[in-house]
């Protein structure tokens, strides 16, 4: 290579209104009981309008939770397309003749998540179609596209084998859940589909008392010491209680499938003698069909709707074997979830890490202007179809019950997400003279997640209402070679910035020549459109970096310009002249 430096263009990306909220905003977030600090909004015409209604610590790094999904959800609808439809397909490995398969069926998952008992009628049916009626070998399961280990559940919090838990594999069936049927006045206890890779023990005790409290639900424990899994029911139990279903991560998806598989054969005329292995496709294997999902759109309406992580997992999994080759890995989805992105224009740049892709993490990243930004690419390119994934409120979703009765019902598209002092909420919220706003609201607080909902809740009311059209925010491209000291310093001041320099006040909007005036000198601009024409050169995050640009401004644009603090929705306050 030459001893030229390589020449890099950088954009640098600063947005106003770090700090502007309407006063009905500003008021709830001030009563709140919430630290501003540990509140993001952001809030804007929907679409490709600049015009942004509210922003507060919208560049500030949140957790974002189960808003996360979003993102993993979206990066599939771009890459796949809403009727793509996930594979599992079945090979023999042998010759079949007179109805005998002399060889082994194998079973290649592709990361379906949602394969379960309800399909196995139709498998048999499509084996049985081949002419096959005996089964000389093994059903073999390839569970290789997912590099994802053994482990049942990610073990996130002290609820071990709640479903939430559950972690991802290529040969997933039934959500990796196992239903285990309790009906007591029959003391009863068995399981829901046939599973050997598992065992169960009853030592339930049914008892003559009402079916509440410690009587109402059986008790249970898992012992995995052995290498088949005991799952013991104990204690009490009314007798007047109906048939209970424990749903629990317990055993392996691979192993239930096999079993269920080889059942439901057996019951349907299909003899299988061999039995179960793990292994690839073999390459003298021939396909004997392919079973497939149902549409996308179906599977990330769920993902969003009910907050399904095992999904969410799965797509960003997906991802990464189409994108970088299986076998898949977190890291080549995390990186084909942000390269799908970024490279269609939804990603602008922002802190974000991906993490898991379906936000049972405390470790993944993003900002309130981020999620916002993919909102509003997602709405732009496919509007109601892409607003009905999300959860509608008061009529479904996470957000049925929470906004049932009230105004908001019908009026918002939204993705929530919680943990323990995280609060979140993103979509749509469509008030009453018709316009469509993407709303974002991250808390991470100690102060509480009921606080954060209801300040939330306030709010997306409040937009319902909303009359006003926000305010024009431009964003300024500055392309140079590596940022300099002073832009890197600008870009951190992007997220605190208090001080802006306004150069002039227009009764007719500026010309294109005045504006290029302000980009020659690499300066990060915007402008408010009120009665007049405002131009404002900043944001900067001290005094003292304002009057370093401000000698630029009145040198090269503008004699009369001079410095403001603390731009709020009712104006500029607080005039600092020199």
């Amino acid at each position: 290579m030459s001893g030229m430096k390589k020449s890099i263009v950088w954009f640098l990306l600063l947005t106003l209104w770090v700090y502007a909220l309407p006063g009905g905003i500003a008021q709830l977030v001030n009563t709140s009981g919430i630290p501003k600090k540990d509140i993001s909004i952001y809030i804007k015409e929907a679409g490709n309008s600049n015009r942004v209604v509210a922003s507060l610590n919208a560049n500030t790094p949140r957790t974002p939770a189960s808003v996360i999904k979003v993102l993993s959800i979206y990066a599939a609808v771009l890459k796949l397309g809403f009727n793509y439809r996930w594979p599992t397909q079945f090979y023999t490995a042998g010759r079949i003749a007179s109805g005998v398969l002399r060889g082994d069926l194998i079973v290649k998952g592709f990361g379906d998540p949602t394969l379960s008992d309800k399909d196995l009628p139709g498998l048999v049916a499509q084996i049985k179609a081949k002419g096959i009626r005996k089964i000389t070998g093994n059903i073999v399961i390839d569970r290789s596209y997912f590099n994802v280990g053994t482990k049942n559940n990610s073990g996130f919090d002290r609820h071990t084998y709640s479903p939430y838990n559950a972690m991802p594999d290529a040969m997933m069936f039934n959500e990796r859940i196992s239903t285990i049927c309790v009906t007591p006045r029959q003391n009863s206890v068995t399981k829901q589909i046939p599973d050997g890779s598992y065992r169960l023990v009853n030592n339930l005790k049914p008892v003559n008392k009402p079916c509440r409290g410690r009587y109402s639900w059986p008790s249970f424990k898992i012992d995995k010491s052995q290498a088949i899994p005991t799952v013991l029911l104990r204690g009490p139990i009314s007798k007047k209680c109906g048939t209970r279903k424990l749903c629990q991560v317990i055993t392996k998806p691979y192993k239930t499938f096999y079993y269920a598989l080889k059942d439901a054969l057996q019951k349907g005329g299909v003899a299988v003698n061999g039995g179960f292995r793990i292994n690839k496709v073999p390459a003298n294997a021939k396909v004997l069909f392919t079973h497939y999902s149902k549409p996308l759109e179906k599977i990330v309406s769920k993902t969003a709707k009910k907050s399904n992580n095992l999904y969410a997992r799965h797509l960003m999994l997906y991802l990464g074997a189409q994108m970088y080759g299986a076998p898949s890995t977190l890291k080549k989805g995390r990186s084909a979830v942000e390269y799908i992105l970024k490279s269609r224009g939804a990603l602008r740049g922002g802190t974000l890490h991906v993490d898991n892709g379906c936000g049972l993490s405390r470790t993944s990243k993003i900002t309130a202007k981020l999620l916002a930004d993919v909102l509003d690419h997602a709405y732009s390119k496919y509007g109601r179809r892409w607003m009905n994934i999300l959860s509608i409120a008061g009529v479904d979703g996470t957000i049925k019950r929470r906004f049932r009765g009230t105004v908001v019902r019908n009026r918002a598209w939204m993705k929530t997400g919680t943990l323990k002092r995280v609060k979140n909420i993103g979509g749509y919220v469509k008030s009453r003279n018709g316009r469509l706003y993407t709303v974002v609201i991250l808390v991470n607080s100690k102060a509480g997640n009921w606080k954060a909902s209801q300040l939330q809740n306030n709010i997306i009311k409040w937009m319902v209402g909303y009359k006003g059209v926000g305010r024009i925010s431009f964003t300024q491209k500055i392309l140079s070679g590596p940022l300099s000291t002073e832009e890197k310093n600008a870009e951190k001041e992007s997220t605190s910035s208090q001080y802006y320099i306004q150069t002039a006040s227009f009764m007719q909007k500026p010309s294109d020549t005045y504006f290029e005036k302000i980009r020659q000198r690499k300066l990060p601009y915007t402008m408010e459109i009120t009665d007049k024409y405002k131009v404002f050169v900043g944001p900067y995050g001290t005094e003292e970096n304002a009057r370093k640009a401000l000698k630029t401004v009145r040198k090269y644009i503008e004699k009369g310009a001079f410095i403001v603090k603390n731009m709020t929705d009712k104006g500029l306050s607080d005039r600092i002249f020199y």
